[in-house]
């Protein structure tokens, strides 16, 4: 089949409040090297309501083009109105190649979109990269619990579009006084038997930290034996100016919540450091957190795989190592606050 029409590589910029989240900055970095090996060009698609003002960042961050969607429709994310204007933008334009982000927003506009237009979607992607024969793009996933990692190919239809989780790409280096190049577009929005009208906004107060936001994670694993064990983790965190996070063990067990599970079906991190405590290093875990900085280990299990990845590895008890570090710690920095 021909599709010599379809050029282009096409990003759903996620903007919440007129701030573009994390993923939309990792999908055009991503974009950029999928673009090099295609000979074609990487736009950013806005939707949003008086949103103009963020295309110059997207322009920092890689972006050739931006395909402004402006409307008071698409103030508040529904999702026939974003619907409509990703359907209606890809109409237009024809891309070869659409990318969301695989977080709440993306996982419900993406398959409407891709079902609305009739071609594929390859959802959670944690690895994109261009066939260098075919030119296809190869979409890898985790399948059936993260066991074995699938491979997935568009050929029949266009554009070829996947759901990417946040934190497995690298956003570009910031260039400082970059403009964009917008081109405004709108396709005009009817209310029809479709839409939802949003009577109320309530956010989720939360003090936590996003742990793919944080630059120390003390995380633990089925070893740390139970939820009160967890009390150790957390002074060390609060020790070191940390953030706790998990393993999928942890989080079945009900020792913690879903949102700070690190791995395959958690999230995937690059902090500074990462001390994986009473944690295996099964590769499920692995792959979400392996490109950290600096990896730090503690088990009782000498013959552990996560002592293959780590930068620093202690066997032994952690009930008894990890009071000791926190209290060397806070020692350490008496020391130079004194000194």
């Amino acid at each position: 089949m021909g599709f010599e029409n379809n050029k282009g590589i096409f990003i759903f910029i996620q903007q919440v409040d007129n701030k573009i989240t994390n993923v939309s900055f990792e999908l055009i970095g991503k974009g950029k090297e999928l673009a090099a090996d295609l000979g074609t060009e990487v736009t950013a698609v806005l939707l949003g309501y008086k949103v103009k003002s963020l295309a110059d960042e997207l322009a920092a961050y890689g972006a050739d083009k931006v395909i402004l969607v402006d409307d008071p429709a698409l103030e508040i994310y529904t999702t026939e109105a974003y619907t409509h204007g990703m359907y209606s933008v890809i109409e237009r334009y024809n891309p070869e190649i659409v990318l969301y982000g695989a977080t709440a927003i993306g996982r419900d506009l993406a398959p409407r979109v891709s079902a609305r237009v009739h071609t594929g979607l390859t959802a959670d992607c944690t690895k994109l990269e261009v066939d260098p024969e075919t030119k296809y793009l190869r979409m890898t996933r985790p399948a059936f619990g993260g066991n074995i990692m699938a491979t997935i190919l568009c050929p029949n239809f266009r554009p070829q579009m996947a759901t990417v989780r946040p934190g497995v790409m690298q956003k570009l280096k910031k260039i400082e006084g970059a403009k964009a190049n917008i081109q405004e577009f709108n396709p005009g929005f009817e209310k029809n038997h479709k839409y939802v009208e949003v009577l109320e906004v309530i956010k989720k107060p939360s003090s936590k930290i996003d742990i793919q936001e944080a630059n120390i994670l003390v995380s633990g694993g089925r070893g740390v034996g139970s939820k009160e064990n967890f009390k150790l983790l957390e002074e060390l965190a609060d020790t070191i100016g940390g953030t706790i996070s998990s393993s999928r063990a942890s989080v079945d067990a009900g020792w913690q919540d879903k949102e700070v599970q690190v791995g395959q079906t958690g999230k995937t991190v690059r902090p500074h450091v990462y001390f994986a405590i009473g944690i295996s290093g099964a590769i499920q875990h692995l792959a979400g957190m392996e490109e950290s900085d600096v990896i730090i280990a503690i088990n009782k299990d000498p013959y552990a795989p996560i002592f293959d990845v780590a930068d620093y590895g202690v066997v032994g008890d952690l009930n008894q190592i990890v009071p000791i570090l926190t209290e060397k710690i806070k020692a350490e920095m008496i020391s130079k606050d004194n000194w």
